[in-house]
C-alpha cells in the first residue's frame, strides 16, 4: 500500500470563495439605494399619475422641462421665463444633439399653458417630447 503524498490535503484550492465578495456588494447596493433620493434634488412637481408603461431611461441624461404650480418654467434647474424659452431650447447643445426633451407639469396646471409651453417646444426644435407621470399605487387601480 503506497500513499501518495498530495493526498493529505496540500492541494491549493482552485475555487475563489464569493461570498465575501457578494456580502460588501449587497451593502454597497443597501449604500446606494438608502441615498440615491437623497442626492435627487429638483423642482417640486405633483405629478399626474397614470396606468401607463414606464419608459426606460436613465434620468441624468435627459434634458427635462419642469412646470410648477404657480406656473414658474424650469430647464433642468435654472428657471426660465416663458418669453425666453424658446430662445433658451434653440441654443441648448443637449436638445440639438438629441432633440428629445421630457416634460413634467404639476397636475393643478391649466391644460392650456402645458399646450402653450408644448407649442413653444415644436417651435424651438423638440422633436420627441416624454410626458413625465407618477405610476397609480395598486390599491387605487
Amino acid at each position: 500500500m503506497s500513499m501518495s503524498m498530495g493526498d493529505s490535503g496540500d492541494q491549493t484550492m482552485s475555487e475563489i470563495n464569493v461570498t465575501p465578495l457578494v456580502d460588501v456588494m449587497l451593502v454597497l447596493l443597501i449604500i446606494f439605494m438608502v441615498t440615491a433620493p437623497l442626492m435627487q434634488q429638483g423642482v417640486e412637481v405633483q405629478l399626474p399619475q397614470t396606468t401607463a408603461q414606464p419608459i426606460e431611461r436613465s434620468q441624468e441624461d435627459n434634458l427635462i422641462l419642469s412646470i410648477t404650480k404657480d406656473k414658474k418654467i424650469f430647464l433642468g434647474k435654472t428657471e426660465v421665463t416663458p418669453d425666453e424659452l424658446e430662445e433658451k431650447l434653440r441654443f441648448n447643445e443637449k436638445l440639438k444633439k438629441d432633440k428629445e426633451l421630457f416634460l413634467q407639469a404639476d397636475r393643478s396646471i391649466p391644460y392650456g399653458f402645458v399646450v402653450d409651453v408644448m407649442a413653444t417646444l415644436r417651435r424651438a426644435g423638440v422633436e420627441q417630447l416624454g410626458m413625465l407621470t407618477e405610476p397609480v399605487p395598486p390599491d387605487e387601480r
